[in-house]
């Protein structure tokens, strides 16, 4: 998903890549090798799209827009390898507060060329002006007045020039690290789009190249990272507009996370396309080569993630808070009203208070729920945190009670749903096998039919709180001779029946937080199947249609957060970038799924960002948790308090990239679903 989520923004990325290919701008930069200057006309040209002038004032012939509505045209422009000083003379006409230069940017007249280093001066070639280290500060001057000398540069779309005399660098302003990161997702975009669709039309060994497991992989880990570039440089403009701590926390991530991952997604784009990849003919080397100078011309991002690392010792974290544009008006008074008075009753009162008023699972359908849409679930949220009410956790409650309200009986639902919301009944889910983990549909326990119901035998394994719960979901097999997913039933099976033996398991972590089950001719009734017999496969993937959202708080995760702790005794040169790269993953896990709520709030369809933040989630969880191992040094073997945590986060955290899904799975499945991959 690109950077704009509004249609607006959607449509303006439209109109910059149509306009962008039908004035040939890969062409032009074919025909400009040996020629570089020649590209300088590209900036007048995008001038007169209005792309320069987006961000500037009214005043000065500009429109007035944001810097996310900039972030999202420079963004299709290197889709589209959009050469010349477009980059350079944007970022000009936003930092220097110059009526005159601005006005000479919005009409066309004046382009810009921009080094923040002397010896590397961006489109330095054909410009009128060019920004350039004077006095400590960039000033912008007629390029006939700068002493400057050509340079040399792999990024064949732009010029680069050296100014002569001194040498003097600065810090990349801001507005540079915005644009520039909208840049680098433009580019891993264009890549990951043109890896995908020569996968899927390449043919070797008698089948396409897109159904070999290896070849999916790297497609799935591309859209992971494209992602996680765009969700950064698209916070990063977001956060501009409000300044301070927050826009040059939201800045550092971008520039930790966009530039590298441009580059890798480039470099990966040629191994997917193969020799053809490798060839002057193909585009894909113009998208490399443009990626790591611009991640060379912005600076070390190494030392981005340090100064990351010295903000979150601060005490600085991004909030979490959503722009609502006025949404939540009509929900906001009944629920913080409901909110305080739920706050005002005595602790052992409140979950029934919440059930009944159905403010406990708002996304569910009334009674049990309000049928609350993402806008209203997110004002609930707000307002229960500000009032200090925790909502209590329903487990796996929460995955057993949506399934009887979409496939089971009046019956079912005013027997199991009720009481799963007050507490009085807890839920187990029997659904792993030792033979069918990740894949169910292999799942062998058997019901045999009986007088009045059906006798489960086998064994569920990765069972959490089957010790103490109440009822099981459990899916077993009820026709041999079926696919295998259209054999299955779904069952609800009280775990107090004969029959039932529950064995702890004991993970590496030493304890024992799941167990096996094991079921020997269990008797489960008629009135506990849920949905039609053999029809089980749907509903062990069914979530209501209105399902719930979240916002992302300004906790990095606790792993993250004690890495940040730890910085302060470590004297290991290597650990503040090292952390600092820790906090940029952790927050774009909290930015995906941010996304992922404003598309629900838009009213869209879920996009890749709520797939994709699991597989870095879990990179970023068990990354981060070995990092924190890693600083505690000898201090792992002191028994302290918080050596047993970060043993205990490591250890325990392992088991994300298998639980729910491996790593190896959900990465053929994003393959498969998200990019349209063929099956092997």
């Amino acid at each position: 998903m690109p950077i704009g989520i509004s249609d607006e923004h959607s449509e303006l990325a439209a109109s910059v890549r149509k306009w962008a290919e039908s004035q040939g701008s890969v062409d032009a930069i074919r025909a400009a090798e040996g020629v570089p200057a020649s590209l300088a006309a590209w900036g007048a040209r995008a001038a007169e799209m209005g792309i320069t002038a987006i961000a500037l004032p009214e005043a000065v012939g500009g429109g007035g827009g944001t810097l996310v509505d900039q972030a999202v045209a420079l963004e299709a422009a290197a889709y589209a390898l959009v050469p010349g000083p477009l980059l350079t003379t944007t970022v000009a006409g936003l930092i220097h507060d110059d009526e005159d230069l601005r006005a000479g940017i919005a009409e066309g007249a004046f382009t810009v060329g921009l080094g923040i280093d002397t010896r590397a001066v961006m489109n330095a070639q054909g410009v009128t002006h060019l920004s350039v280290p004077v006095g400590g500060a960039l000033a912008v001057r007629p390029a006939d007045q700068v002493p400057i000398g050509p340079g040399d540069s792999v990024d064949l779309t732009r010029t680069f020039g050296v100014v002569t005399g001194d040498a003097a660098s600065l810090d990349a302003p801001l507005e540079l690290i915005v644009l520039a990161a909208a840049e680098a997702s433009g580019i891993a975009r264009w890549c990951l789009d043109t890896a995908v669709e020569y996968a899927k039309v390449r043919e070797q060994f008698g089948q396409k190249i897109g159904a070999f497991q290896a070849v999916k992989h790297l497609c799935a880990e591309m859209l992971e990272i494209s992602e996680s570039v765009t969700a950064a440089a698209w916070d990063a403009a977001e956060a501009a507009e409000h300044g301070g701590d927050q826009a040059a926390f939201a800045a550092r991530v971008a520039a930790t996370i966009c530039f590298d991952g441009a580059v890798e997604v480039a470099k990966a784009c040629i191994q997917v396309l193969g020799g053809i990849g490798f060839t002057f003919e193909h585009d894909a080397h113009f998208y490399l080569r443009r990626a790591i100078a611009l991640r060379a011309f912005v600076g070390d991002t190494g030392r981005f993630a340090v100064e990351l690392s010295d903000s979150a010792r601060a005490g600085v974290r991004r909030s979490g808070d959503i722009d609502f544009g006025g949404l939540d008006e009509e929900f906001r008074a009944a629920a913080q009203a409901e909110a305080q008075r739920i706050a005002q009753l005595p602790d052992s009162e409140r979950r029934a208070a919440l059930a009944a008023s159905g403010y406990l699972t708002p996304h569910w359908p009334a009674p049990y729920g309000l049928g609350a849409g993402p806008v209203q679930q997110l004002v609930i949220e707000q307002e229960f945190a500000a009032a200090a009410v925790e909502r209590p956790d329903l487990v796996i409650g929460a995955w057993a009670a949506p399934t009887i309200l979409d496939g089971g009986t009046d019956e079912q639902r005013a027997r199991f749903v009720a009481p799963t919301l007050t507490g009085e009944i807890t839920w187990c889910q029997l659904f792993s096998e030792p033979g069918a983990g990740s894949d169910l549909a292999s799942l062998r326990m058997k019901a045999e039919r009986t007088e009045g119901g059906w006798l489960l035998s086998g064994q569920k394994v990765w069972n959490s709180i089957a010790e103490r719960a109440d009822w099981g979901v459990c899916l077993a097999r009820t026709d041999a001779d079926a696919k295998p997913h259209a054999g299955i039933t779904y069952f609800l099976v009280d775990m107090k029946s004969s029959g039932i033996e529950v064995r702890p398991l004991r993970e590496l972590t030493g304890e024992a937080l799941f167990n096996e089950v094991f079921l020997d001719d269990v008797f489960v009734p008629d009135d506990c199947v849920v949905g039609e017999v053999n029809g089980g496969w749907r509903l062990a993937r069914t979530t209501l249609a209105n399902e719930r959202v979240a916002m992302a708080g300004s906790k990095l995760g606790d792993s993250v957060e004690l890495a940040i702790e730890l910085l302060d005794e470590v004297t290991s040169p290597s650990a503040p970038e090292k952390v600092g790269r820790a906090i940029a993953l952790a927050q774009v896990v909290k930015l995906l799924g941010t996304r992922s709520t404003l598309r629900s709030i838009a009213g869209q369809g879920p996009g890749a960002e709520s797939s994709v933040a699991k597989l870095v989630g879990v990179r970023s969880r068990q990354d981060s948790a070995e990092l924190a191992m890693e600083l505690l040094g000898a201090d792992m073997f002191t028994g302290s308090e918080r050596a047993l945590k970060a043993t205990d986060l490591f250890l325990r955290n392992r088991c994300l990239s298998i639980a729910g899904g491996t790593t190896q799975i959900l990465r053929n499945v994003a393959g498969e679903r998200l990019l349209g991959l063929p099956r092997a």
